[in-house]
């Protein structure tokens, strides 16, 4: 196995975590946001309040987006073992 397919299998796989993380990360963020304006309005500064909304969402669109993510996922890891016998010399 040559260097630059090492590196390039290497990128692909942390391309796909990236891709699958995505939705729940972004998901994190714009709740997170959301939640610190409203109680910054309020003046209400309950950080369980945070966590449980972040959980509650993320846990929403997990579930949401699972089987996206597991054809993804497996989709990646079937092409991964399809390509073994090209890689041995």
């Amino acid at each position: 196995m040559s260097y630059a397919l090492a590196v390039d299998m290497a990128r692909g796989a942390l391309t796909l975590a990236l891709l699958l993380a995505a939705p729940m990360l972004l998901v994190a963020l714009a709740v997170g946001i959301l939640i610190s304006v409203l109680q910054a309005v309020t003046q209400v500064q309950e950080q369980t309040l945070t966590i449980v909304g972040k959980i509650f969402a993320v846990g929403a669109i997990f579930l949401l987006t699972l089987p996206w993510l597991l054809q993804t996922a497996v989709k990646f890891t079937t092409e991964l073992f399809r390509s073994i016998p090209g890689l041995v010399p």
